[in-house]
């Protein structure tokens, strides 16, 4: 490619197998064409060459969000667009698009602050594109609601701030507008948290959730439900003394076979809470509820949802939901919504599903204003 000052892989090159696999094993791409961009005007030139050749473009920072193969297409890889710059003053972080979650909570936590980052070894680019519901969102809301501004390269191959309504599309549209190669996003105070999981004896799983439905949980305090075979767990990270709602989900627990929870900072938790996991095949259910439905047999996580979640204004998510099961394996749940969460929306049939009917007739109409010959081609596609 003309211009292009990174790596290019075709297939039968000596890289191409290791460039184009995702962390997802469960998806085996072969894309025409796999290039590695080294800076945003590599990006520039990768749409340009697919927009040229009639090749259908699709991006990877660490691969985590790629569910399906795109025969024909052009895989662009921003794993190397990793630069993070904090400014303490502004609470506000700039973020390269490939950069992950462990490298901007590192660069904030000498200020005393922190992103709304899930899983600290996952890509920010892609989680704050598909909304990001992480540990602090109950307190401060999605990532996708906390992007005060993204650099992206157009259809049209132009490098641009995006603005007004682009804006507004990224904050839960996945990749289907531009490729983005840079996030401006706003950080937030929490330099101290108290977090960690503990594990029960599965028996008590029946009661843990009861007094989880009922536990009036403050917006400072994010805790969820672990169902494991033999036994059931707790995850949390609380803020400002949120930790002293847990007491009615610790007496429905008992004690503890193993575990517990403990001041740290926000960089400790994220270890703590989130291990990493080596790629694997993903395979998982995800449903959302009003009242939690019967979950024996069922193994997967329960979460809390609402607080600042529910009032963000971009087209992430169901904001009005409380619960969501996310199951090992797709399981039919009496009482589900029908909505889903694009991060967590491992079937690409129900992309619509992860946003109200208003939001997603408003982001069809962007996608062909933004993309008409539809160029860019995100596991979870806008209007097809």
């Amino acid at each position: 490619m003309r211009d292009f000052t990174g790596s290019v892989h075709r297939p039968g090159d000596a890289g191409y197998d290791e460039a184009r696999r995702a962390w997802n094993r469960a998806v085996d791409p072969r894309p025409a064409l796999v290039a590695e961009a080294l800076t945003p005007q590599d990006v520039r030139c990768a749409v340009l060459e697919a927009r040229t050749k009639e090749m259908p473009l699709t991006v990877q920072a660490t691969g985590h969000g790629t569910l399906a193969d795109v025969p024909g297409a052009l895989l662009l890889r921003t794993g190397d667009l990793d630069h993070v710059f904090v400014d303490p003053f502004r609470r506000e972080v700039s973020v390269g698009a490939g950069a992950v979650w462990s490298d901007v909570i590192a660069a904030a936590a000498p200020y005393g602050l922190a992103p709304l980052s899930g899983t600290p070894w996952i890509g920010v680019s892609g989680y704050t594109l598909g909304g990001g519901a992480g540990y602090l969102s109950r307190k401060y809301g999605l990532a996708a609601d906390s992007l005060l501004g993204a650099t992206i390269v157009t259809a049209d191959g132009e490098l641009v701030e995006a603005r007004d309504e682009l804006l507004w599309a990224l904050k839960g549209g996945s990749g289907n507008f531009g490729v983005v190669t840079e996030l401006t996003l706003r950080l937030f105070p929490a330099e101290r948290v108290v977090a960690g999981r503990s594990f029960h004896p599965g028996e008590r799983a029946q009661e843990v959730l009861a007094a989880f439905e009922e536990l009036e949980q403050p917006d400072e305090l994010n805790a969820a439900v672990l169902l494991m075979p033999g036994m059931v767990g707790l995850r949390v990270l609380a803020v400002e003394g949120g930790e002293r709602a847990l007491a009615p989900l610790l007496k429905a627990a008992g004690d503890p076979l193993r575990g517990g929870f403990a001041e740290m900072s926000f960089q400790e938790a994220g270890d703590v809470l989130g291990p990493r996991h080596d790629p694997a095949p993903v395979a998982h259910g995800f449903e959302l509820f009003h009242r939690l439905p019967p979950l024996e047999g069922v193994f997967g996580e329960v979460r809390r949802w609402g607080g600042a979640m529910a009032h963000g204004e971009g087209p992430a998510g169901h904001r009005d939901v409380p619960f969501s099961v996310i199951s090992s394996e797709p399981v039919d749940l009496p009482g589900r919504t029908g909505g889903a969460f694009l991060n967590f929306l491992v079937d690409t049939s129900r992309t619509a599903d992860a946003y109200t009917r208003a939001d997603y007739e408003r982001l069809v109409e962007l996608k062909k204003l933004h993309d008409p010959d539809n160029l860019f081609r995100p596991s979870h596609l806008i209007g097809s």
